[in-house]
């Protein structure tokens, strides 16, 4: 059934073209103009596309707002996360009905204890259309706290810190910071990290309280562009660690969290290719590292002497399990890895006060597919691992682990009302991808269902820098499964579902093989009869928009219906021009179009410069106003050109949240309007309307 929609005509921007030349390549680009968010038409431009886009829907306002109360009416509006002991307080963040941002809180000695409100983020909200805290940490004598805060979605954050002793507010301001803020040892001195001109993470402070941000000591400024600077402390809180990371390289710098105004000391110098994470444990560094290793291995080093000459081997490289990350505690190892596109938990125990295996094993859960990753731990000395587990049909569960005994205690498991997950199955397919390679699918449906085709389904795909689509619950996806939706995620090349080779073969020169992936996955489900191409929906976001905007330029007429959320669209332009945040730093994701080679291969796929006069299915694109990461005019470029161009009736929408950055609305409730929307839009393409 076609997409109903009205009569409303929608928004033509002026074209103003401008002539591109390079590498003896012509390209027009005749809406270069909408970069310019100081332009009133620009702004107005964004606002009569939301108003068109509303009015598009507006027939389906009244299912948007039964979607909004049918999410809202799942979830346990007034609940509390699983208490995180720490120091003699226990801490947790609670909400409450009717407002939309969490309340921070600890206890004394027990759960019984007086409730003790740290943060309400509700009234820090108070008159904001945004509202986010980036960053929370307590001192570590549990005195003060310092908090992160970002009014705009722009993610440049102001620190506060907070007395809580007196509930008052110190007079220190710091301005223009980024995610990382950790505390020495002393409870008077916070490190943190701040911006360039670029919006990168470039410089790495001291602050001593009580001091102006303008006497702050700089401690590291990174000059190549293509390396952001992190900031952490290891779990062992012995030392505050500068991790410096490009997409293929990193380098760490340690400095004595007893000994604040102590300099940092080189773990070992970068060398291309190179990545590697510390932790700390005793007198040794564990080194998780891909030295010699593509899937990563743990080595050790002494601290007096942690150059790699010290390192030596103590989890070798298993080809093909991709060691995600690490969480070391003092006598226990917890590995995170993939593998044959899955996830586990391998538990190493260490020998007393050495770096030896004594034993290993795998934690073993009730599914085959599943999402799990380490919770808060902040005990360094214990044998218990937090875990936060969910798979397609389990609700999000909190896991208290024990490493020693081997037992999974549940903490606490997400209340959604109404709910029974015996009525959903989960599956793995294999889809075969034109080079042979078998592509992982991970799928949830209704028991007992038909395999004739008939089903609407929703296809999800990212496949970037390395990260897997974990296949993790969503209470809000129940609205479409319960209307007879299948959903699935087609684990692509691009990120390590397979190993690190299932990376490095969907980026730079391989980068198609992502695309590729995701469409023999959909004709997989279309083959096999789960659903039909004028009932198979798609959803990417970012770099996942990215892969929206190229499956529907190579094959439109395999899908129903489109959502890019703040698609990375715009590539050639994006990655041609190194003042915008990210761009230099992609340059070892998708390639620098300075080189002839690059530019050529990124020329084929590219969605602003691949559209072409022909079909395409309806499209609804999103953006935020003040987004860092994926600028607000790539999805607006692409959905003007798109409409100028392409031969359908089909509607392509662009939806701007105007007060938000790259995650959209930072309240709960309005996150939530926004999922309706789009559920609403994918219902109509289906026609379930």
């Amino acid at each position: 059934m076609p997409f109903r929609f009205t009569a409303a005509q929608p928004p033509a921007p002026t074209r103003r073209p401008i002539r591109r030349i390079l590498h003896g390549d012509v390209r027009i680009d005749d809406y270069h103009w909408l970069r310019n968010r100081e332009d009133p038409q620009v702004i107005a431009y964004l606002e009569a596309e939301n108003a068109y886009a509303a009015e598009v829907m507006r027939d389906a306002e009244p299912l948007q707002e039964a979607l909004f109360q049918e999410m809202r009416g799942r979830i346990q509006e007034t609940d509390s996360t699983a208490p995180v002991q720490d120091g003699g307080y226990w801490y947790y963040r609670r909400t409450v009905a009717g407002l939309d941002y969490p309340i921070y809180c600890r206890r004394a000695h027990s759960l019984e204890g007086e409730e003790e409100i740290l943060l309400d983020v509700n009234e820090l909200a108070a008159g904001h259309a945004f509202c986010e805290v980036g960053e929370f940490a307590v001192s570590p004598d549990h005195s003060l706290l310092a908090y992160a805060l970002d009014r705009k979605g722009d993610e440049a954050f102001t620190i506060f810190v907070k007395d809580l002793r007196t509930g008052e507010l110190l007079p220190d301001r710091i301005e223009g910071a980024y995610y990382g803020l950790e505390w020495g040892n002393d409870n008077a001195t916070i490190f943190y990290t701040t911006l360039d001109h670029a919006h990168r993470p470039d410089a790495l402070w001291r602050h001593r309280l009580g001091s102006a941000q303008a006497n702050d000591v700089l401690l590291w400024r990174e000059p190549d562009e293509r390396f952001f600077v992190n900031l952490y402390k290891t779990r062992s809180r012995r030392f505050i660690v500068l991790h410096l990371h490009s997409n293929m390289t990193s380098e760490a710098r340690v400095l004595d969290a007893d000994a604040p105004d102590a300099s940092l000391r080189l773990i070992e110098p970068r060398r291309r290719g190179h990545e590697y994470f510390v932790e700390h444990r005793g007198d040794r560094f564990y080194v998780l590292s891909n030295d010699g290793a593509q899937d990563f291995r743990v080595l050790t080093a002494p601290v007096e002497t942690p150059d790699m000459a010290a390192w030596r081997e103590l989890i070798p490289e298993t080809p093909g399990v991709w060691i995600e990350r690490i969480a070391l505690f003092q006598d226990h190892l917890a590995l995170f890895e993939w593998a044959n596109g899955g996830k586990r938990v391998r538990v190493v125990q260490l020998a007393p006060a050495q770096p030896e295996v004594v034993d290993a094993h795998v934690v073993a859960f009730g599914e085959e597919s599943y999402a799990v990753d380490p919770d808060e731990n902040p005990i360094f000395d214990t044998t218990v691992l937090r875990l936060r587990y969910s798979s397609l049909k389990t609700p999000e569960t909190i896991y208290a682990y024990d490493m020693a005994q081997r037992t999974l205690q549940m903490l606490k498991q997400e209340e959604i009302k109404g709910y029974d997950p015996d009525a959903y199955e989960t599956q793995r397919l294999w889809a075969t991808a034109p080079d042979g390679e078998q592509v992982p699918i991970s799928l949830v449906h209704r028991k007992g269902i038909a395999l004739d085709g008939g089903h609407p389904c929703l296809l999800y795909g990212y496949g970037a820098y390395g990260a897997s689509s974990e296949p993790s619950f969503r209470a809000n996806r129940l609205s479409l499964l319960e209307r007879g939706f299948l959903f699935a995620i087609a684990h692509v090349r691009g990120g390590s579902e397979k190993g690190r080779a299932w990376y490095l073969n969907g980026k730079l020169l391989h980068k198609k093989n992502t695309f590729t992936d995701f469409i023999a996955a959909a004709e997989t489900l279309i083959a096999q009869g789960y659903t039909s191409p004028e009932r198979l929906t798609i959803l990417g976001r970012s770099a996942g928009g990215l892969l929206m905007g190229a499956v529907v330029n190579m094959r439109p007429d395999l899908f129903a219906g489109v959502i890019a959320e703040v698609p990375f669209v715009d590539v050639l332009n994006t990655m041609l021009d190194p003042t915008l945040p990210l761009t230099v730093i992609e340059y070892e994701e998708w390639g620098d179009p300075a080189d002839p080679e690059y530019y050529a291969y990124m020329r084929t796929y590219s969605p602003y410069d691949n559209i072409e006069p022909k079909a395409y299915p309806p499209i609804l694109a999103t953006a935020g106003l003040n987004d860092p990461r994926v600028s607000y005019w790539e999805p607006a470029k692409f959905v003007a050109k798109l409409r100028c161009i392409k031969t359908d009736d089909n509607v392509a929408l662009l939806k701007t949240n105007m007060a938000a950055g790259h995650g959209g609305a930072s309240g709960r409730y309005e996150a939530l309007r926004e999922t309706a929307f789009e559920y609403a839009f994918l219902l109509k393409v289906v026609g379930l309307v």
